[in-house]
């Protein structure tokens, strides 16, 4: 049975590196949640406005399309923040086989790599509107961000 995987967390914490490296392993395609974003939310972002619920929805259903394809064909891993709990079950819904990984990792520390960033539309100043929303997952395996993406990898 094909497996959606999701790599989630906060910006910065690795979801695509860590994504690609794994969908590279397991021969699956890999999407990056980044590239579904409407226009409108990635203007708001690079102002430094936070998203909302109404925002985040289309956004969402591009991507459960997308990974609602996938699980019909060989699978994928999708790199999506997935803050909270209705996210993912939006992002699950009519998906028999999918699988969280959760990039866990402390503010200071995601915060220093992401105002080391360069050309991303999220700037390091909305981390803490993420972290405020942030509902940890109950059900996915959980993975420090501290680890060298090769352990993180192998973990999985």
């Amino acid at each position: 049975m094909a497996s959606i995987i999701y790599i989630m967390g906060v910006a910065g914490s690795g979801k695509t590196t860590i994504g690609q490296s794994l969908a590279l392993n397991l021969s699956l395609p890999f999407f990056d949640g980044d590239d579904f974003h409407p226009p409108a939310n990635k203007v708001k972002m690079e102002a430094g406005i936070p998203l909302h619920d109404a925002d985040r929805l289309p956004w969402l259903q591009a991507i459960h399309a997308t990974a609602t394809t996938n699980a019909g064909l060989n699978g994928a891993v999708i790199a999506c923040s997935a803050l909270k709990e209705i996210y993912r079950v939006i992002l699950s819904a009519n998906i028999k086989s999918v699988e969280w990984i959760y990039l866990d990792g402390d503010y200071n520390t995601i915060y220093d790599r992401l105002i080391k960033r360069a050309d991303h539309y999220m700037p390091a100043g909305l981390l803490q509107s993420q972290f405020d929303i942030l509902e940890k997952p109950k059900n996915a395996i959980t993975i420090s961000v501290n680890q060298h993406p090769t352990k993180q990898i192998e973990t999985n």
